[in-house]
């Protein structure tokens, strides 16, 4: 049994702590849930509507449909930082390349480090320490269905998850490997100009399995819809404002089923509004609201950010963003830089 042996402290730390902070209740290889991008996060995390840079292949792979320059952006998250937790973070780094005729074609690594626990046997006796971390590689491909209105795309991705070694307990090491598909859709000027909606199917995978096949989970396949709304964009200034909810399906029914029975617990349904304003395309203050009601992470995000255009080219973004933390830590704290040409 899993609770005979240390692979229960890994899951402890890589299952149970995120779910305080995003309110999952069920699904494996949960920080392909965790959302890159401190602009998106300082918006109340509702951006898949909004999705213009090198983290558009996370959100909406749809949305790179419309990205014609080439971006590259990362992200640094050190998880839980103040709570006594000082050693797990998050890494992501991705890059959009925009092709004449072809479309868009765009990659991001993501990493997830839980840091080094300790293992010990049957008895609680400390037998060593290990290292815990989680990765994903993902390629995807975007094109303009209606130019300059309808944009879609996808996603693949390869995942490997370590979570402890083996013990004298299991033979079996605590890791799985699997795959897993994203589609999306991105709407420009839906009725009137400025308006944009989203729709995205994310992590769409098989169970994964890291021990035991009997108690393998699903993967946390994730709907978003989203909104955004440009309210004036003039030399001077620009203001927009999102919203999303989005809904983890997973259950135990088979993986095309849960697009329809995934719905079933509708009160798990996370929502999120903000807002960014613009001056001069230099200095951008944003703000919004994130509720994940079910899992008790709710409160207001907040994050600046700064960009810097030179030679008529070229594009330097640097962005910062503080998020509800759940019951662990008050706020997240979020670093991003951006750079496209």
């Amino acid at each position: 049994m899993l609770k005979h042996h240390i692979i229960l402290i890994s899951l402890i730390t890589l299952l149970i702590l995120p779910c305080l902070l995003s309110g999952i209740s069920q699904g494996a290889l949960l920080f392909l849930t965790f959302e890159p991008g401190a602009r998106a996060n300082a918006m109340g995390r509702a951006y898949s509507a909004v999705a213009d840079d090198a983290y558009a292949m996370w959100w909406n792979p749809g949305a790179t449909a419309f990205n014609k320059k080439t971006q590259l952006a990362g992200t640094h998250i050190p998880w839980m930082a103040g709570s006594g937790i000082e050693d797990m973070f998050y890494e992501y780094l991705g890059w959009n390349q925009y092709f004449y005729g072809i479309g868009n074609l765009n990659a991001h690594i993501i990493w997830m480090d839980a840091g080094t626990q300790t293992q010990t046997d049957s008895n609680n006796n400390v037998t060593g320490d290990f290292h815990s971390f989680d990765v994903a590689g993902v390629g995807g491909y975007s094109y303009e269905l209606v130019p300059g209105k309808i944009g879609v795309g996808g996603n693949f991705k390869l995942i490997y998850s370590y979570l402890a070694p083996s013990t004298t307990l299991t033979e079996s090491v605590g890791s799985a490997f699997s795959f897993g598909f994203d589609l999306g859709a991105k709407f420009l000027d839906v009725g009137q100009p400025g308006l944009d909606f989203a729709v995205v199917l994310q992590h769409i995978g098989p169970d994964v399995t890291f021990v035991d096949k009997e108690q393998a989970d699903p993967a946390p396949m994730t709907f978003r819809l989203a909104t955004a709304y440009t309210v004036f964009d003039n030399p001077m200034n620009k203001m927009l404002v999102t919203a999303e909810a989005s809904k983890i399906l997973a259950n135990e029914d088979p993986v095309w089923q849960r697009i329809v029975t995934g719905f079933g617990h509708f009160d798990e349904t996370i929502y999120g509004a903000g807002a960014e304003y613009t001056y001069l395309q230099l200095i951008s203050l944003r703000g919004g609201y994130y509720a994940d009601t079910a899992g008790e992470v709710e409160g207001p995000s907040f994050g600046l950010g700064v960009q810097y255009k030179f030679d008529n080219r070229y594009k330097l973004s640097a962005d910062f963003a503080m998020v509800p933390g759940g019951g662990l830590v008050d706020y997240n704290k979020i670093f991003s830089l951006g750079f496209e040409f």
